[in-house]
């Protein structure tokens, strides 16, 4: 089943590890980054549990990303949406790599408000 609008839509829940970085860009535009960890459990065939922690960064713009500033601080739980992009860039030693983000269009509190 096909959903209009949806071919590139990501939801996750997780927690921030670190303080929003949030800056005004020349142009006058918001923007704040921050990751947010997801964690997944399993059995491995011992029994035992084992954690599997995946880290994904995420980009606001405009007033979404003040909102996000004002709002979200290390730690908190939240449900975020948007969509994954690749950027490609040349490191220090000229091999070029693609780094996956997630363009914030919407989030959620999950944790209680202090």
């Amino acid at each position: 089943m096909a959903f209009a609008g949806t071919r590139n839509k990501i939801q996750l829940i997780g927690h921030l590890g670190k303080d929003v970085e949030f800056k005004t860009l020349k142009s006058g535009i918001a923007i704040a980054k921050f990751s947010v960890a997801t964690t997944d459990y399993y059995r491995n065939s011992k029994g035992e549990k084992i954690s599997n922690t995946q880290w994904h960064s995420i980009v606001a713009f405009g007033k979404l990303a003040e909102l996000v500033d004002r709002l979200l601080k290390k730690g908190t739980k939240v449900l975020i949406q948007g969509k994954l992009v690749y950027n490609r860039y040349e490191d220090k030693n000229g091999i070029s790599r693609n780094v996956a983000s997630i363009i914030l269009s919407e989030f959620e509190l999950l944790s209680p408000k202090k």
